[in-house]
């Protein structure tokens, strides 16, 4: 087990379940029952889990190169091809027979999210818009959150499934810095390697910007309340700390990406709970 959960480095599923939870909360306009708090955390783990198995294949030929990532458990053999395949096929049975147990629109979807899910590792081969597909794969999130609970998708999901999908492609153009010289001799087509690390700073603080003003469009039109505009605050501050963080130094990446994003979801899950309880 443990070597699988190294694979698709499982504690950064931190990064998706808060926003599925926080879409469900709202959709429900509080507490949603323990079955739909269930069925979204299993379709959420199935379905990262499915995309980082099919991105550890897809990429281990470029994976084996890289000094940041030859020990991963896919190239080192610790989980071998077979595994993997196993794996991810387990995975998009799992996620495919959850979505079925949501609703009809949750099932009809299913499949097409795989495939975006899947095709992510792809685009970095062949275009730098792989952050911002990153970004989408993350994005659907909210929007399938909102999908568990009402079997619609409204307006106010886009919107927070914009902000995190601008979120996250922000905090990866960053985290792409570790390989931005790996990359220009690979050919691949990080944004840090086609326009280096200033530019591609610059391009992140432009979407985290527009995570931020998403976020809050998304708080005006699901006519939440105080602790919502808290939320929204206190991420744009964090966002902030880690553009400072990678600023002073680029060793505080790793730092940056996992524990303040990780972070900024959770609270941003807690302060959109507040809401609801204090409406």
């Amino acid at each position: 087990m443990k070597k699988y959960l190294e694979l698709v480095k499982f504690s950064h599923t931190i990064f998706s379940i808060p926003f599925i939870l926080i879409a469900m909360i709202v959709g429900a306009n509080g507490w949603f029952g323990w079955n739909l708090l269930i069925l979204g955390i299993l379709a959420a783990t199935s379905a990262r889990n499915f995309a980082m198995a099919v991105n550890r294949l897809v990429d281990k030929d470029i994976d084996i190169k890289n000094p940041r990532t030859s020990n991963r458990p896919s190239v080192t053999g610790e989980v071998s091809l077979r595994e993997m395949k196993i794996f991810i096929a387990a995975n998009a049975l799992i996620f495919i027979g959850t979505a079925y147990m949501i609703n009809d629109l949750a099932f009809k979807l299913s499949i097409p999210i795989l495939i975006i899910l899947g095709g992510y590792s792809y685009f970095k081969r062949f275009s730098e818009l792989a952050h911002l597909v990153l970004g989408v794969s993350l994005g659907l999130a909210p929007i399938a959150g909102a999908i568990a609970v009402s079997n619609s998708i409204p307006e106010w999901s886009v919107f927070l499934a914009f902000g995190v999908m601008f979120w996250v492609a922000g905090f990866d153009i960053l985290y792409s810095l570790q390989d931005m010289e790996f990359d220009r001799k690979e050919g691949l087509y990080s944004i840090p390697a086609i326009i280096g690390d200033k530019g591609a700073i610059f391009i992140s603080k432009l979407f985290h910007i527009l995570a931020v003003v998403f976020w809050m469009f998304f708080v005006v039109y699901a006519h939440l309340g105080f602790w919502a505009f808290v939320a929204v605050i206190v991420s744009a501050l964090m966002l902030y700390y880690e553009h400072k963080l990678i600023a002073k130094d680029y060793q505080n990446i790793p730092k940056a990406f996992f524990d303040v994003n990780g972070f900024l979801g959770i609270l941003f899950l807690v302060l959109i709970s507040l809401d609801k309880v204090f409406k």
